[in-house]
């Protein structure tokens, strides 16, 4: 069963090192999620799953001691999924989503509950997404999920999709959902708007959404911006 869930953007301009020079602008941001993860450190589940988008090679579940690495965005950091139980026995590195995941829960740190990971693409259709939220919830007593992903890239002509002036509801209809732990919002949320608006968290956040079908979870709206134009969403279902 659910028992809590944090939601965070997932650029890996959170971790400080491949931010750089602009790493302070985040900060703000990095202190919601960080705030985020002690409800899931609180809420003492057995089994914390990393919920991201993913591409092609990364998805699918990644099980504890996964690594990944943000080599490809500029700086040799590595990042591991959970505690050091044991050798590394992932065949395939954590998409960047379940890596700045990995990065938020390194810093908490997290000493809980065992931690996997689940890649899901960004077009998965609502049912799917649902359906799929159920089975985690299934997966032990006292289950919580890391959701990682973005609201719409189209916030500004400088954003990486341009603007679109449907951006700003969308991301105003998805803060409210999460904020308020609106299931059924969360599952209205469109999927091909979605995909259009490159809104990366729109899957994750429908995962989220069945996985807290019947759980009478509340939500909190921690962080709501769009720097660089892109919707960056923090909130908790406690």
């Amino acid at each position: 069963m659910l028992v809590a869930a944090a939601v965070c953007p997932c650029p890996p301009l959170l971790v400080p090192e491949v931010a750089a020079g602009a790493a302070p602008e985040l900060d703000d941001l990095r202190a919601a999620c960080a705030k985020a993860l002690g409800v899931l450190t609180a809420a003492r589940p057995d089994l914390l799953i990393v919920v991201g988008p993913a591409d092609p090679a990364g998805r699918g579940p990644h099980p504890e001691g996964a690594t990944g690495t943000f080599r490809g965005f500029g700086v040799d950091l590595g990042v591991r999924l959970g505690r050091e139980r044991g050798p590394v026995v992932a065949e395939r590195p954590l998409p960047p989503s379940l890596a700045v995941g990995a990065w938020l829960l390194a810093r908490t740190p997290w000493d809980e509950a065992p931690v996997e990971g689940l890649g899901v693409g960004e077009s998965l259709e609502t049912a799917r997404c649902t359906d799929t939220g159920r089975d985690l919830s299934a997966r032990a007593d006292r289950v919580a999920l890391l959701v990682m992903g973005d609201g719409s890239a189209c916030r500004t002509v400088k954003a990486p999709g341009y603007l679109d002036v449907r951006a700003e509801a969308f991301d105003a209809a998805a803060a409210h959902a999460l904020g308020t732990a609106d299931v059924d919002a969360v599952n209205a949320l469109d999927e091909s708007l979605a995909y259009e608006l490159k809104a990366a968290g729109r899957a994750p956040w429908q995962v989220l959404a069945g996985a807290a079908e019947g759980a009478d979870l509340d939500g909190r709206l921690l962080y709501e911006d769009a720097p660089y134009g892109v919707g960056y969403l923090v909130a908790t279902w406690s």
